[in-house]
C-alpha cells in the first residue's frame, strides 16, 4: 500500500514542481521586462535623432589651409592634438557600453579622448565623470571641457567634449561620433553643466 501511494505522490510532486517552474519563469520574464523598461526609461532622452552639424568655413580659410582635422576653421589657440584625436573617431557608430571603434557610447568616447590627449583617466559612467572635474557654467566653457546633459528625470545621462563657438563632439545614439551645436533645441534644453579637468 505504501508503494502504491508513493508513486502517485511522486507524480503529483513532479507536476507541481514543473508547473511552479513555469510560473516562476513567467514571473521572472515579466519582472525582467519591467526592469528593462525602467533601464530604458533612464536613457530614453539620450536617443536624439539628429542631423550632424556641418561646419561652414570661409573660402579664404579653405584656400589657405587654415582648417583643422574636423573641418573647423583653425584658431591660434586650438589644441591640434585634441582635434586630431577626435578625427580618428568621427563616424564611429554608437553602441551602449561600447568602448572601441566598432562602437562606442558617450562616456567611452570622452574617456578615450581624455586618456590620449590629456593623459587623464575618467570614470566610465557619464554621471560619475562629474567627480573628475570642476563643474562650470555654459558661459565659462573652453576647448576640451566636458559637457554634461540630463535626461527627463534630471539625471546626467550624456557627455561630450566642448570644442569652440558653441560646438561639441559626442557619441550620439542616432549618429555615432559627430559634432553638434549646444544651441540645438534638444541639447540646449538638456544641458546641465560643463566640467573642467582638475
Amino acid at each position: 500500500m505504501r508503494q502504491r501511494l508513493s508513486l502517485p505522490l511522486i507524480c503529483l510532486a513532479a507536476i507541481l514542481m514543473f508547473a511552479s517552474c513555469e510560473s516562476v519563469k513567467r514571473f521572472l520574464s515579466r519582472d525582467l521586462e519591467e526592469e528593462d523598461y525602467s533601464l530604458g526609461e533612464l536613457y530614453v532622452d539620450e536617443y536624439v535623432k539628429e542631423v550632424p552639424y556641418v561646419p561652414t568655413v570661409s573660402e579664404e580659410a579653405r584656400r589657405s589651409g587654415n582648417v583643422n582635422a574636423l573641418g573647423i576653421e583653425r584658431g591660434p589657440d586650438d589644441n591640434e592634438e585634441l582635434y586630431n584625436a577626435i578625427q580618428t573617431w568621427m563616424g564611429t557608430p554608437y553602441r551602449y557600453g561600447g568602448n572601441d571603434k566598432n562602437g562606442v557610447d558617450c562616456s567611452g568616447f570622452v574617456g578615450h579622448i581624455y586618456r590620449k590627449v590629456y593623459n587623464i583617466n575618467l570614470h566610465r559612467v557619464a554621471n560619475d565623470m562629474q567627480e573628475d572635474v570642476t563643474l562650470i557654467s555654459k558661459s565659462e566653457l573652453r576647448e576640451g571641457d566636458i559637457v554634461f546633459f540630463t535626461n527627463s528625470k534630471g539625471r546626467v545621462s550624456h557627455v561630450g567634449i566642448y570644442l569652440k563657438d558653441g560646438l561639441f563632439v559626442h557619441s550620439s545614439t542616432s549618429r555615432g561620433v559627430i559634432i553638434s551645436r549646444l544651441d540645438d533645441k534638444y541639447w540646449s534644453k538638456h544641458f546641465y553643466k560643463g566640467g573642467r579637468r582638475q
